[in-house]
């Protein structure tokens, strides 16, 4: 509201749907206090006028450097900004770097090597005022002096030429099309159904949510009826940024804040989804006065991985085989961040485990290579004049998970080795493997900083028991290299407290039912929400619980990363595993587990599901046609 006597932002809610009656301001609640309005996210409506402020305003006071120098002609240009938006609470102050634009390439690779930094604080777009102008390693008071230092010849400049159409950046293929990769189609139809936005399997049942900041998140998981999580979901997405210019040295990216949900667009059939996959259109209500459709911007599909899932030849004193190949339900989106897309999947397998992963792809952020040896500090060159900028990536999901019930308990399990000697032998020793368990009774001690090491086995337990005696449990896995996230003494670290911890597990609450905030962008100095004082060292005996996870990864650009960064070694995640949840592998019950012993006809359909595979795949399903709406 920054047209209201004091400026600020509020949160309302709104109800009941679809038919509202009421409606009532949440601010105080949720935050503590009110929300200054310069904590309010970049709307595109401001990243429109700040972009207009310098073509109209700015660019004009240097147009014999900029056209000579950087090829400018009024449309050959775009900007990037840094984030957070200054150097302390308060601040609304972006350093845009300019990069070429030329249409179908990504601008993110074609750095000029001009930044400006543009105070953008108050409310009247006629106020904002250049604060610096960065070029090659100087700093400048604005582009009036840039242009004369230019013009009296003591201004050190590298020209950079306008990319080519069909140049390192473009994503066109090199060469002629030619066949296309294997099609993945079930042949006896799909063993799921989607309704609106609840996915049924034999198995498993779960409905997915989309939000506009937190992106696609799922509730109520259920196998084989049993509730195993209530909610699955993405909380925040940093990436921390280094290089010799401003506008790189200073970026901290929260995605969630540029919306993970609001950059979703529609998939592409057989490239970000198998071709048979369904896709489900997403509706958002964020920055317009009307409801935005986003076709086809989640699928759900069934994925076969190449891979047994469980198998064993035996030859010892019978011979047998025994199979089941690896398939898993995914429900997938896609958030396109600026240059990275990062692919989120949740995964169902039939074992009852429960998987979320993350890819990173995309264009990687550059700088303008300015300096010598020294810039090199911060990255690989990756094409003329161009730095791919060092960075790091964090994800943080919340895992509110029920096992077998509301009331759970956190067990550590690992392995010393003991000195034993040998009982038939007692003039030899062995070490002899024990386990060592601990029941984590209290919120620090299950709070696992990336300095700690992680038990090799810690599940959430019921009291409920299996048929041996055990308690049920879900073991928590995560998939991540370690990693710092920023160092504790940073000004900005108690807003990003969550990527201390590999793992943290503490009570549900309502009032903590988020580690992030979409204002930590433009304020992450004042956070309203610090994760680390989630941790108050309250019990965690027979409680409803929630684990909290980070996965993160170093990514150090290099020439392979153009045009875009693969998704293979770019991913991380977790994984939930039944921990004697069940007396025994629910996948043994699949229907499309193979056995046959020596002396069967395996070719056979009655012994060998998967002899029937010839006839099946002679009947082709008729595929949809392709159709794109992503634009």
């Amino acid at each position: 509201f920054g047209g209201q006597p004091q400026p600020n932002v509020s949160e309302l809610v709104v109800g009941p749907l679809p038919h509202p009656s009421y409606m009532r301001d949440v601010t105080v609640e949720r935050h503590g206090g009110p929300l200054p309005y310069h904590r309010r996210p970049m709307l595109r409506s401001e990243l429109v006028q700040t972009w207009r402020h310098l073509k109209e305003v700015e660019l004009p006071k240097a147009p014999v450097f900029l056209a000579s120098v950087l090829n400018y002609n009024g449309s050959t240009l775009a900007p990037l900004h840094s984030s957070p938006r200054g150097l302390r609470s308060g601040d609304r102050a972006t350093w845009i770097a300019l990069y070429h634009n030329v249409s179908g390439l990504g601008i993110f690779l074609h750095p000029v090597g001009l930044e400006i930094l543009l105070d953008h604080s108050a409310l009247d777009p006629a106020r904002w005022t250049v604060q610096q102008v960065f070029y090659l390693g100087h700093y400048y008071a604005d582009l009036g002096q840039l242009e004369w230092e230019f013009k009296a010849g003591r201004l050190e400049v590298v020209r950079v030429p306008l990319p080519t159409p069909n140049g390192s950046s473009s994503l066109r293929s090199r060469i002629t099309l030619g066949p296309l990769p294997p099609l993945h189609f079930s042949h006896q139809g799909s063993q799921y159904s989607v309704q609106g936005n609840l996915v049924v399997s034999p198995l498993w049942t779960l409905s997915f949510g989309h939000g506009v900041f937190s992106g696609i998140r799922i509730f109520d998981v259920r196998f084989k009826g049993e509730r195993v999580a209530y909610e699955v979901s993405v909380q925040e997405c940093l990436s921390v940024y280094g290089a010799d210019s401003p506008k790189t040295m200073m970026t901290r990216y929260l995605d969630s804040s540029y919306g993970l949900g609001l950059n979703s667009r529609g998939l592409v059939r057989g490239v970000d989804c198998p071709y048979q996959a369904t896709m489900v259109d997403i509706h958002i209500l964020a920055g317009k006065g009307t409801v935005q459709l986003l076709p086809g911007a989640v699928c759900v599909f069934e994925e076969v991985q190449g891979l047994p899932l469980r198998r064993h030849h035996n030859y010892i004193e019978s011979h047998f085989y025994g199979g089941l190949a690896s398939s898993a339900l995914v429900v997938r989106s896609v958030s396109s961040v600026g240059n990275y897309d990062y692919i989120w999947d949740f995964v169902l397998h039939p074992n009852g485990a429960l998987e979320g992963r993350v890819h990173a792809t995309g264009y990687v952020n550059t700088a303008f290579l300015s300096g010598g040896a020294e810039s090199l500090l911060f990255g690989n060159r990756v094409g003329e004049r161009v730095l791919g900028a060092v960075h790091t990536h964090a994800f943080h999901f919340k895992l509110d998970l029920d096992v077998a019930g509301l009331k759970n308990w956190v067990v550590a399990e690992d392995v010393v080795f003991k000195p034993v000697a040998v009982p038939w032998s007692p003039e030899h020793q062995l070490q002899r493997p024990q386990l060592t368990r601990q029941v984590l009774r209290r919120e620090d001690l299950a709070a696992f900083s990336w300095g700690s090491p992680l038990p090799r086995y810690l599940y959430l337990a019921s009291n409920q028991t299996n048929a041996w005696g055990h308690q049920r449990g879900y073991r928590i896995q995560i998939h991540s290299p370690p990693g710092i996230h920023m160092p504790l003494e940073s000004s900005m670290e108690r807003a990003l407290s969550w990527g201390r911890y590999q793992l943290v597990v503490t009570q549900r609450k309502e009032k903590e039912s988020q580690s992030s905030s979409i204002y930590f962008q433009s304020d992450i100095w004042t956070p309203s929400v610090v994760f680390a004082d989630f941790i108050n060292n309250e019990t965690l005996l027979g409680e409803d619980l929630v684990a909290w996870v980070t996965a993160s990864f170093l990514h150090i650009p290099h020439a392979e990363d153009v045009p875009n960064t693969v998704t293979l070694g770019n991913r991380v995640g977790f994984l939930l595993q039944p921990h004697n949840f069940f007396d025994e592998d629910p996948s043994i019950f699949s229907p499309g587990s193979v056995y046959f012993e020596r002396g069967q006809d395996a070719g056979l359909c009655s012994i060998n599901p998967v002899a029937c595979t010839p006839n099946l795949a002679a009947c082709v399903p008729d595929l949809p046609l392709f159709s794109y709406q992503g634009f």
